[in-house]
């Protein structure tokens, strides 16, 4: 949401909706994003949407002109990442993948990688990640070092530029 407005995505398909967030009524006009294919996720930032779409890109949409652009590609020759969530600060943004299992962080300014944190194998699936205002990301995911069918919420800190410390708060399915 920004200011009045929900932005809404929907499974496969290229344009993003448009609603009152009070009445939760749709107001006239979509955004198109050409190129768009199955959209996952959407955050807001700056008045900047970030839209994760499976076809291995992150799309940045303007809520002010709504142009658009294929901001951030996830698949080169070198390297390939799907995309299960984002979440954004005022400059960063946190792209969880859950294969490879890590969490990157991007520059919104310029798009620009800043860290990488790759996550133990028994994290089975990564569901989303967060980055405190503390700077550690706190991630929920399934699969922890006891239980692989156990759910958890991890807190990574970044201790110095090679140590990364992994806390988890273990819940368990009933």
């Amino acid at each position: 949401m920004l200011d009045d407005i929900m932005y809404v995505i929907c499974c496969k398909s290229s344009t993003i909706l448009l609603y009152n967030k009070d009445t939760y009524r749709p107001l006239d006009g979509v955004i198109k994003v050409d190129g768009m294919k199955s959209p996952l996720d959407i955050v807001v930032s700056d008045r900047q949407l970030y839209i994760a779409d499976s076809d291995y890109c992150v799309w940045r949409v303007s809520v002010d002109d709504h142009s658009h652009v294929k901001w951030l590609p996830t698949e080169s020759t070198t390297d390939m990442f799907d995309v299960s969530s984002l979440s954004v600060t005022s400059q960063r943004l946190l792209v969880t993948s859950w294969h490879p299992h890590t969490l990157r962080q991007y520059n919104t300014t310029d798009g620009q990688l800043l860290r990488v944190v790759e996550l133990p194998r028994y994290m089975q699936y990564l569901y989303h990640g967060v980055e405190t205002t503390r700077g550690t990301l706190v991630i929920g995911h399934w699969g922890t070092s006891q239980d692989e069918e156990q759910s958890a919420v991890s807190e990574v800190f970044r201790c110095c530029p090679v140590l990364v410390m992994l806390i988890t708060v273990c819940y368990l399915l009933q």
